[in-house]
């Protein structure tokens, strides 16, 4: 199984990125899909969730209304659009699929696999 995330970079306070998650070796629609970031000196935290459908999402109250998660099964691929992007947002976020989560609220410890991370830093 591999996750391989792409698209962080550095981008000024106020600015958008796009991250993808591309997924192989499992059946994608069997997993709720998520993102986390851990910035410098601090714990992995969760960011957001997408249910195996596609049609239900969840965002922790720091990027909610700002940031949007959605999926293509077809493509096997996983997205966080990211706007109006703050320095506090800087981290390296993680892709991670879940195959038996019941809420959309991910457990770190329960995420079946992760990708490698792509890192972006928000300058301000």
């Amino acid at each position: 199984v591999q996750l391989q995330a792409s698209g962080g970079g550095v981008v000024q306070a106020g600015g958008s990125l796009r991250l993808s998650c591309a997924a192989s070796g499992l059946t994608f629609r069997n997993y709720v899909m998520g993102w986390f970031r851990q910035a410098p000196g601090k714990e992995r935290e969760f960011v957001a969730a997408v249910n195996r459908g596609g049609g239900s999402t969840f965002y922790s109250d720091s990027v909610k209304g700002r940031f949007a998660i959605s999926r293509n099964n077809v493509e096997n691929t996983v997205y966080l659009q990211m706007h109006g992007l703050e320095p506090e947002d800087t981290a390296v976020y993680y892709c991670a699929a879940d195959r038996s989560a019941r809420s959309l609220y991910l457990s770190e410890n329960a995420i079946n696999y992760w990708g490698q991370g792509t890192k972006v830093t928000v300058s301000s």
